[in-house]
């Protein structure tokens, strides 16, 4: 849940599902899994819990407003990154972990690097915290600081992936994010590894209170299994 999600179109599985055969029973809905960012790490978990792609409907959420789709019952639930402390929201055992990296234009001074520390990434301004998202979990995802003290300058808007985008491609703004996100940024934008940043886990969530549908929760628990194994 860090960065803007880039446009995605929701996966059609309910539509791709043959009609049942008469006196057969007719396969469970898909399970509409919110998602922000990458499709990529979704498909990693659906595929670790040994359930087929077409059995999942991916939904994105905006960053400004992550749990908009679920609180609206669009979505059964969404993937989350540390604990956003929502009160009307319940955290999963986590189902994988995502690297930390920095995203920079290509043409940044950082960009050449195998890996960075986060130290060398707190000579550049980054990005405030978006919208509605949680500030517990943007501290968490852009640290206010480095374990040396230093400030990490949090001053440009978080907005829209294009918006993103061009500032990265057209200045030496940099922003602290996810290793996943490499699949889907342009190739003038680069993910360069965080090497003293923890990996993020990475979770589902629902809410709080509301009993997930059957084959939701088998989905749930399978990768939350596979996770562990």
């Amino acid at each position: 849940m860090t960065t803007p999600t880039p446009a995605v179109t929701p996966t059609p599985a309910a539509a791709s599902m043959p009609a049942a055969a008469p006196g057969v029973a007719a396969p469970p809905p898909a399970v509409r899994l919110g998602i922000h960012g990458s499709p990529h790490l979704a498909s990693r978990i659906v595929a670790a819990a040994g359930h087929p792609e077409s059995s999942v409907e991916y939904v994105p959420y905006e960053v400004a407003e992550p749990f908009a789709p679920l609180r609206a019952g669009a979505t059964d639930i969404m993937i989350v990154k540390y604990d956003p402390r929502e009160p009307d929201i319940e955290v999963g055992a986590p189902v994988c972990r995502d690297g930390r990296a920095v995203l920079v234009g290509a043409q940044h001074p950082l960009a050449a690097r195998e890996s960075v520390s986060i130290e060398d990434v707190a000579d550049y301004d980054g990005f405030q915290c978006p919208g509605d998202f949680p500030a517990n979990v943007w501290d968490r995802v852009v640290p206010p600081h480095t374990p040396r003290g230093r400030t990490i300058r949090r001053r440009h808007p978080m907005t829209t992936v294009p918006a993103l985008v061009d500032l990265l491609r057209n200045s030496t703004a940099m922003h602290v994010s996810f290793q996943s996100l490499d699949a889907v940024l342009p190739a003038d934008i680069r993910v360069v590894p965080v090497r003293d940043l923890p990996p993020s886990p990475v979770a589902f969530a629902w809410l709080r209170g509301a009993r997930l549908p059957d084959h939701v929760e088998r989905f749930v628990g399978d990768a939350e299994r596979a996770a562990r194994r």
